[in-house]
């Protein structure tokens, strides 16, 4: 039976990348020159020091610019609140996430059901698998998948036929 997985992952190395291309690009701009703006990577954790909010906001587009070029999709980032580290720094967390969560995955499996497509959704951890009879069934399902979930990036993969 053909079968097909909903999964939303990032690629860790791209996220690395992108991070010390951030890091090599804030330490050489004049703006930036003499205060202690960076980007630390921790498991799937990112926090951006600065000197204030607006430095800290400056450093999180050079981010984006970067992950956007590596096409790492930012729809994955979660940001946390700006907070005061010591004296006049700043910092931010950004968490990556990774893997549909379950309320997600409910609303996916409802969409499918609602579609009233020949084809069967169910829950597998952090993924949705979806199986039917026909390739053209799964095709059209992905087509709807594209269609309807815009705010949170998704990978189809481990296609069965």
């Amino acid at each position: 039976m053909p079968s097909f997985d909903i999964v939303s992952e990032v690629d860790q190395t791209e996220i690395r990348n992108a991070i010390d291309q951030t890091n090599k690009e804030v330490t050489n701009r004049f703006d930036f020159k003499g205060s202690d703006a960076r980007v630390e990577l921790s498991d799937k954790v990112m926090t951006v020091f600065a000197d204030d909010d607006f430095k800290v906001e400056q450093v999180l587009d050079v981010l984006k610019i970067k992950l956007s070029k590596r096409e790492v999709d930012i729809r994955c980032l979660e940001y946390g609140k700006i907070e005061k580290v010591t004296g006049n720094k700043v910092k931010q967390t950004v968490t990556v996430k990774v893997g549909i969560e379950t309320e997600r995955a409910k609303k996916i499996v409802k969409l499918v059901k609602d579609s009233k497509m020949k084809v069967q959704a169910s829950i597998q951890g952090e993924a949705v698998r979806i199986s039917g009879a026909k390739r053209d069934l799964l095709q059209e399902c992905i087509a709807l998948m594209r269609k309807e979930v815009t705010d949170f990036p998704l990978q189809y993969n481990n296609f069965r036929d």
